[in-house]
């Protein structure tokens, strides 16, 4: 899926080829790592990270378009299993009581036909042995009206583009937010601002993409 070439017998979505040449972070070795500083400037978090580097025209962009815009779920899933199998080999499989993906708009699901942040969430939560739900939140706002305002005003305006469905279902938990890849941050902040609001414990991110 990655660079279009034959898979061989035991490769399963990622020849090993494009398995050793795509940017892994290692961002789970390090708590402080760079993504990390960079997203608690915005909003408080336990931890930040991220499988992959993004780079233009690379692999990983190109996995990421087939997963987002030709129908193949099954790469969100996969990269799921893949770094949630990383993650609970170096122990973060009780740092998260609930995991939850940045949620879609309404109209864009129903285009799209499932949410890529949700299968990445659910090949996470099948190896961390953490339940994932994206009936929790829900997006009011298509349009990614956040990125043009100010600190201030993103503050004022976060119940604006998200929405808790189930306050019951958080309070209390620490979250892993998930979504597909993280540019300027401002949507994860949209999101865990809201959730963080909302009475819950604290708030970690993964990502599998950092821009």
């Amino acid at each position: 899926m990655a660079c279009e070439n034959a898979l061989v017998k035991g490769e399963e979505l990622v020849c090993t080829s494009c398995k050793l040449e795509m940017p892994a972070t290692q961002h789970h070795l390090e708590k402080d790592n760079p993504l990390a500083i960079r997203l608690s400037y915005r909003f408080p978090l336990r931890y930040g990270m991220a499988c992959y580097k993004f780079s233009k025209s690379g692999r990983v962009q190109h996995l990421l378009h087939e997963l987002k815009y030709n129908a193949h779920p099954e790469i969100g899933v996969g990269l799921g299993r893949v770094y949630g199998d990383k993650l609970a080999t170096f122990g973060y499989t009780r740092d998260f009581d609930l995991i939850i993906p940045v949620p879609l708009h309404p109209s864009r699901l129903r285009k799209r036909g499932y949410n890529q942040s949700a299968k990445f969430a659910e090949g996470l939560a099948e190896k961390l042995g953490i339940p994932f739900s994206d009936e929790i939140m829900s997006r009011r706002l298509k349009t990614e009206t956040q990125t043009r305002k100010s600190k201030l005003h993103r503050w004022e305006n976060m119940g604006e583009v998200f929405k808790v469905d189930y306050r019951p279902g958080i309070e209390g938990k620490s979250i892993l937010l998930v979504d597909d890849v993280i540019t300027t941050g401002s949507t994860l902040e949209a999101c865990a601002l809201v959730l963080l609001q909302s009475g819950i414990k604290d708030v970690s991110v993964v990502c599998i993409a950092e821009a």
